[in-house]
């Protein structure tokens, strides 16, 4: 297959590096322009005003002016001028007499000739500087009036550099001016490199078009996906933090708008921060039952952050708790219906055998026993739905071979708490309780249901092993079971009902092992 017309996009980082290589060597020719033009500036202006000194201190010399009036000043000049240009390093140092002719000159050749540059500046008694080009070429100079000692006007003193003298003293400190720029050059662009690096690292590679398409795919999966999203990150300091939530999740957890602080989750998602692969397990927060699932999100073998769904099972869990219910009541029944087949095929048989009054008083003893929790239970409790789950849960125990019994204290009257979560409140407490029972050898089970002022207070005592403060802590946040190697939500599902009231769920010691779940009436949160 021909690749030669297929070239991968260049990415965000290498782009900036480019770029950043381009600008920042654009700016460093430009600044070293700039300092060029600058550094010419200030040789100029240093050169202006050193052979300003020179021509004003030359013209007052005595000796210049005694020269000038000398019967032949080249003779007594031209030794003086030669040796002060060769002292002081400047191109030329040429006296001049008041009718502008030269008297002294580097090239003797020019002796005798009108001086070319200007002079009627100084004739007004003050140094003038200028840029000129004369024999020599181009050449600052400055050109002093010489006074003699009456006062009259002796002549001048014209002291210059040429610019090329210049000029070579700048390109030998050329070397020097490159260097630094060099040096700023490549520090700025090891600079670009580290940039550019950390920039990748933060877009994994990408290129614009790339990134675009990922956030338009994101922005629309994270609104169109039917589960509720979470994307842990690692800020600086190596601390988790939330940086996606999508509508779901933050319908499921109850977040606001905005920026969701890590530590608003609830605890057992924060847990899922570290990474750790988690398969359809159960979490439950105060209104819901949500089934999560984590992966950790690995980038050329890292990890950059975690990834958590959550599905909402709170109505099916509602579904199952009441199908379990209605099991429970159909398990009652047949149980019942076991039982009186029993009883009835026991009664048959006395009066088969002739005992008549004994199988009438055998009936009647079972009926009124039995009667009797019915009529407790339908009178002391307002509730038929719990009161049938009472009388089932009665008959369900002794099936699994554990005494429960209802105690005389039991009695409730109408309450604000809707029949839904009492049964599912009491329903829990009395599974959990038969469950741990079955483990002694004397299995029993104790229940209490009243109302004490303006509290619901639900009493579960059992013959098991019993559970710890910290061990009813974990049952209420991620689910409990007697059962070895599985994990229950009974009471998970009992501390979401007394969290969701404003309840408390709490341990007490008793003759084996009690749970006290107690719910103010006063009203709901």
């Amino acid at each position: 297959m021909n690749r030669r017309g297929t070239r991968r996009p260049m990415s965000v980082a290498g782009q900036l590096l480019i770029l950043q290589l381009v600008v920042f060597t654009v700016v460093a020719i430009a600044a070293a322009a700039l300092f060029v033009a600058d550094e010419r500036r200030d040789a100029d202006a240093t050169t202006r005003l050193a052979v300003t000194d020179i021509a004003v201190t030359t013209a007052q010399v005595p000796a210049v002016a005694e020269g000038l009036r000398s019967p032949d000043p080249t003779a007594a000049l031209q030794p003086l001028a030669e040796q002060i240009r060769t002292s002081t390093g400047v191109d030329f140092v040429v006296v001049v007499d008041p009718d502008g002719i030269r008297v002294t000159h580097p090239v003797p050749e020019q002796i005798g000739r009108p001086y070319t540059g200007h002079i009627e500046q100084a004739r007004s008694g003050q140094p003038y500087s200028e840029t000129y080009t004369g024999s020599l070429g181009s050449s600052i100079r400055t050109i002093a009036p010489v006074y003699a000692d009456d006062g009259t006007l002796a002549g001048f003193v014209s002291v210059g550099v040429t610019r090329q003298r210049i000029a070579d003293a700048f390109v030998r400190g050329l070397p020097g001016i490159v260097g630094v720029v060099a040096a700023g050059l490549a520090v700025t662009a090891a600079g670009a490199v580290l940039i550019s690096r950390r920039l990748r690292r933060q877009t994994l590679g990408l290129n614009p078009d790339q990134l675009l398409r990922m956030y338009e795919h994101h922005d629309a999966v994270l609104r169109a996906i039917g589960e509720g999203l979470l994307v842990f990150g690692t800020s600086g300091g190596g601390s988790p933090r939330v940086d996606v939530v999508n509508d779901e999740a933050r319908r499921l957890l109850g977040l606001e708008p905005g920026p969701v602080p890590f530590e608003s989750l609830p605890e057992t998602l924060r847990t899922l921060a570290a990474g750790q692969e988690v398969r359809d397990e159960v979490h439950l927060t105060r209104d819901r039952v949500l089934v999560v699932g984590s992966d950790a999100v690995r980038w050329e073998d890292r990890r950059i952050g975690t990834v958590v769904t959550l599905r909402d099972h709170t109505e099916l869990r509602g579904v199952l708790g009441e199908l379990d219910s209605v099991r429970g009541f159909a398990e009652s029944l047949r149980a019942q219906a076991h039982e009186s087949a029993n009883r009835l095929h026991t009664i048959i048989t006395m009066v088969e055998l002739g005992r008549a009054e004994e199988a009438v008083a055998f009936a009647t003893r079972e009926l009124a026993v039995s009667q009797n929790l019915i009529d407790r239970l339908t009178g002391d409790i307002a509730e038929p739905a719990l009161a049938a789950l009472l009388l089932g849960k009665v008959d369900e125990a002794a099936e699994r071979g554990v005494e429960l019994t209802v105690t005389e204290d039991t009695a409730l009257g109408p309450v604000p708490v809707p029949s839904r979560d009492l049964v599912t409140l009491v329903g829990n407490l009395i599974d959990n309780a038969i469950d741990a029972a079955r483990t002694a050898d004397d299995p029993w089970v104790e229940v209490t249901v009243r109302q004490e002022k303006s509290t619901l207070i639900v009493e579960v005592a059992d013959s098991g092993p019993g559970m710890s403060p910290d061990t009813l802590t974990q049952a209420m946040q991620r689910g409990y079971s007697t059962k070895s190697a599985q994990r229950g939500l009974g009471l998970a599902l009992v501390a979401q009902v007394v969290a969701r009231h404003r309840g408390v769920l709490r341990t007490e010691p008793s003759l084996g092992a009690m749970i006290v779940a107690e719910i103010p009436l006063g009203g709901r949160s």
